[in-house]
């Protein structure tokens, strides 16, 4: 009898290729492995120092020689590399610290260029001025007066771009494998792609955050990396969550400024722009599990609600099922030990 795709039961069973974990992994159509996953670190100034993040359990503030035992950590689980954030001894309006040549993510990026574990990880250097401005946004800020005598204060786009290229050459040169720009200013990819070039940085590949949402999961990254704004909010240049076909004119105005991956933010409540990103292009595509998808994960094994091991696998499958090829998330090292 020919197959008849519409057969129904009893000739159709499903549960037959689900008897045994053998069978189940034969067809298993969405795989996971450590080198998806990218673990973010948070740097900080001085020696010794591991200090943990109260709203991030297991996650902390790493002076450059904790990092670099991170490092090595992440590259014998199998990982596939690590996301750097900064926070610098000092800040100022423009975040003059995030370019320096002796930045603190610049440091541990050479750092951990001459530790063993430099070539079994992608280093990729987040681009942004957020942790290093005084006013905690991602760009230059302008103040005014209105007609009332109100303070107002908006980001500029374009004067911010050349900070960020400076940033971008800067972790490039440092040692940065790939540049992440995070800021979410208009234009930002083609400054930094041509600032790049010029700068004998051809090479070096940027993964922009191409569709990164308002939203409220980034509550517990704030604290991380000390950068949460001192008045306003980030509504008028990081986008609406409401809006996906937004997304897509996003995706597609970097991929024309020449950036060569693009990373969705946050995941799990936006896994139909992962999908949707996925359906429309080929370029590689990742998804930042963010720190209050982890956290609200976290609290839910402390009070015993979740099974944590099948809670941190099933959470990272149905980011890599809807099409993100890496996962940056802090379950990382979590869940390299649980794929082994």
């Amino acid at each position: 009898m020919p197959y008849n795709p519409s057969m129904s039961f009893p000739q159709t069973r499903m549960r037959r290729l689900r008897r045994t974990e053998s069978l189940r992994s034969l067809v298993r159509e969405t795989t996971l492995e450590p080198g998806d996953l990218i673990y973010p670190l948070f740097i900080c100034p001085g020696e010794g120092v591991r200090k943990p993040i109260s709203s991030m359990p297991g996650v902390f503030n790493l002076s450059i020689d904790e990092a670099v035992r991170e490092a090595e950590e992440a590259a014998s689980l199998g990982l596939g590399g690590l996301l750097l954030f900064g926070l610098p001894e000092a800040k100022d309006e423009q975040g003059t610290g995030a370019w320096e040549e002796n930045g603190i993510v610049q440091q541990a990026l050479r750092a951990i260029k001459q530790s063993p574990s430099a070539e079994k990880l992608v280093l990729i250097a987040d681009v942004c001025l957020c942790e290093y401005t005084s006013h905690g946004h991602c760009g230059i800020v302008a103040e005014t007066i209105d007609g009332q005598g109100n303070e107002k204060w908006t980001v500029k786009n374009d004067p911010t771009l050349d900070l960020l290229a400076r940033t971008g050459v800067s972790l490039a040169l440092a040692g940065a494998d790939i540049v992440a720009p995070s800021d979410m200013m208009d234009g930002r990819v083609a400054a930094i792609r041509q600032a790049l070039d010029k700068a004998g940085c051809a090479d070096t590949p940027i993964l922009s955050y191409a569709s990164k949402f308002a939203s409220a999961f980034y509550g517990p990254f704030r604290e991380a990396a000390d950068s949460a704004p001192q008045f306003g909010d980030r509504r008028s240049y990081q986008m609406d969550g409401a809006n996906l076909r937004e997304a897509m004119r996003e995706i597609d105005l970097d991929l024309e400024e020449g950036a060569d991956m693009i990373l969705m933010k946050p995941a799990m409540p936006y896994l139909d722009v992962i999908r949707a990103a996925r359906q429309r292009v080929d370029v590689p595509i990742g998804a930042y599990q963010v720190s209050g998808e982890y956290s609200m994960l976290q609290a839910a094994f402390e009070k015993g609600w979740l099974d944590r091991d099948r809670a941190i696998l099933e959470s990272l499958l149905g980011i890599r099922r809807a099409g993100a090829d890496f996962i940056v998330t802090y379950f990382a090292k979590a869940a390299a030990r649980l794929l082994v």
